[in-house]
């Protein structure tokens, strides 16, 4: 006798994970950092489904202007961890992403098994690119949940952790713009009750000369602080402004927002008109949707 169904699958998952965690692929040392301020977030999901949306709106909340670059891959079904090692490797090999997202929804283990294959597992632990695992529920766990460099327990979640919020950001800098500040007012308000501490003493009562050139030493050094922080203030500013604008002009949604649209042909962009020819379905993504074309002429 042998087990069969969800019962032969579980062994099958044991086994591998003790293989792969004797082996050293679930070590944390071997774990990649996830980058704080991505300029672009891959994600191999479905291209259809809640999933990529949740990750999206998620992503365009905390950062309007992300980069998301989204490679469709099967989820389920034989063969389709195949798909997913070859997808991984490929964006890897293209430099397309500065940190991954490997997703898909809630399912049985039968739906989840692509993600529990060795081959799944090879592909995350050889990525050069740090990969977060968003598979199934939070209650779910698989095989590349271990090999990830970091596990989210849901898709929205990996959004959260991969995309920072860019209104915290601007809170920080604030903050420390007031700390700079406050700092400043204690030193020179320091510096004043010394001053006026060493003009009483009977020590100073006579070399004022002394006093008055240790009391600009001291004001100088006082503006030359204030200065320092103003300037390091403004770098700051003017670098999250850069930053920020940058990111804004790569953003594929505005671009489509503005009235243009992708074509596509086999899940490629079509980037000349001599790629084409007669009969022809492509694929048009606009803003607020999808639409099949038909080369008629």
């Amino acid at each position: 006798m042998q087990e069969d169904g969800v019962g032969d699958l579980y062994k099958k998952y044991e086994e591998l994970k003790a293989k792969l965690e004797k082996e050293g692929y679930f070590s944390a040392e071997h774990k990649l950092k996830i980058p704080y301020m991505p300029k672009v977030v891959g994600v191999l999901t479905s291209q259809t489904g809640s999933v990529i949306r949740d990750i999206i709106n998620v992503s365009t909340r905390r950062n309007p202007n992300i980069h998301i670059r989204l490679l469709p891959i099967p989820v389920q079904g034989a063969g389709a961890e195949v798909k997913i090692a070859d997808a991984i490797e490929f964006m890897n090999k293209e430099k397309l992403a500065d940190v991954l997202i490997l997703a898909r929804g809630g399912g049985s283990i039968e739906d989840l098994w692509p993600f529990n294959e060795e081959c799944t597992a090879r592909a995350i632990f050889n990525s050069e690119i740090p990969i977060i695992s968003a598979v199934g529920h939070e209650t779910d766990f698989t095989i590349a949940d271990f090999a990830a460099d970091l596990r989210a327990p849901t898709p929205s979640a990996a959004a959260e952790i991969a995309v920072q919020n860019i209104e915290e950001i601007k809170s920080k800098l604030e903050t420390y713009n007031r700390r700079y500040k406050t700092a400043l007012k204690k030193k020179w308000e320091y510096s004043l009750l010394r001053y006026e501490k060493a003009m009483k003493s009977r020590v100073f009562t006579d070399p004022y000369g002394k006093v008055n050139e240790q009391y600009i030493i001291i004001d100088n050094r006082v503006k030359g602080l204030e200065k320092y922080i103003t300037n390091k203030v403004q770098m700051a500013k003017l670098q999250s402004s850069k930053a920020i604008s940058k990111l804004d002009a790569m953003s594929p949604l505005k671009t489509l927002i503005r009235g243009y649209c992708i074509a596509e042909s086999d899940n490629e962009i079509i980037k000349s008109s001599k790629d084409l020819k007669l009969k022809d379905i492509i694929n048009l993504k606009f803003h607020d949707g999808e639409r099949h074309a038909e080369i008629i002429e």
